[in-house]
């Protein structure tokens, strides 16, 4: 299996001197190549310093990081951008669409940060928001969608530069149950397809559907438990 993130001793810490402060401390973590993993722990943990630093939106203060074969430790903020644009998908909680945009528009955004052709743009974004279910919302603006449709527009626009990885923070957290199943579907069938999901979550049940939990506690890995069926709807499972 390749390894599609190696951390080895990773540490971050913010202050100086007696005043130091460790948010994660010698994290040793591979994550594999379709893997579908869930970060959780209690608030300071650090979970979300390692959802930063896998999504290079900050840098380690020692120890190594690799994404896909390269070394992500040293690079400037110019060459994090790059990676983050090219290898890397984000979904939030909050979802941030432009409210001016339609859903075609706001995933045709990541594209033009990425160089795809203009006469690429529209047919990718299309083809993004039929695969998330919206192929009958393409004009409509955010506040003409449900938060449950906002969301599938918000991972559309993260998948459509096919990214290797794709990072999920709390990405149900402001849906109902009914809607955080729907999403957590979408989230099954993009796995089953061969993406790298790692989701930072509070809820146990949407941990449950993952196939790994990394719990994190005082900046370390307290546990890291496998069950390699868990995303998958039940009648999926049984035949694995």
């Amino acid at each position: 299996m390749n390894h599609l993130i190696q951390l080895q001793n990773l540490s971050k810490t913010y202050g100086v001197g007696d005043l130091q402060v460790y948010a994660l401390k010698a994290v040793d973590l591979t994550i594999d190549s379709g893997d579908y993993c869930a970060i959780m722990g209690p608030s300071g943990s650090g979970k979300s310093t390692m959802m930063n630093m896998i999504g290079c939106l900050d840098r380690p203060t020692q120890g190594a990081y690799r994404l896909d074969g390269f070394e992500i430790s040293q690079l400037n903020a110019k060459q994090l951008a790059g990676i983050r644009n090219r290898k890397i998908g984000f979904i939030f909680q909050q979802f941030h669409l432009l409210h001016q945009l339609t859903a075609v528009e706001n995933v045709v955004l990541p594209m033009v940060y990425a160089g795809v052709p203009a006469g690429e743009r529209e047919s990718r974004a299309i083809a993004a928001l039929q695969r998330v279910g919206l192929g009958d919302r393409l004009g409509n603006r955010p506040n003409q969608l449900s938060g449950g449709q906002q969301q599938r527009v918000a991972i559309a626009r993260a998948i459509v530069n096919q990214p290797k990885l794709l990072l999920a923070d709390e990405p149900t957290g402001a849906l109902d149950s009914q809607m955080s199943q729907e999403i957590m579907d979408i989230f099954a069938e993009l796995n089953q397809q061969g993406m790298t999901l790692v989701m930072v979550t509070h809820d146990p049940e949407v941990a449950q559907r993952c196939r790994r939990t990394i719990t994190f506690r005082d900046g370390s890995v307290l546990q890291d438990s496998h069950d390699p069926t868990s995303c998958y709807p039940e009648e999926l499972s049984t035949k694995i």
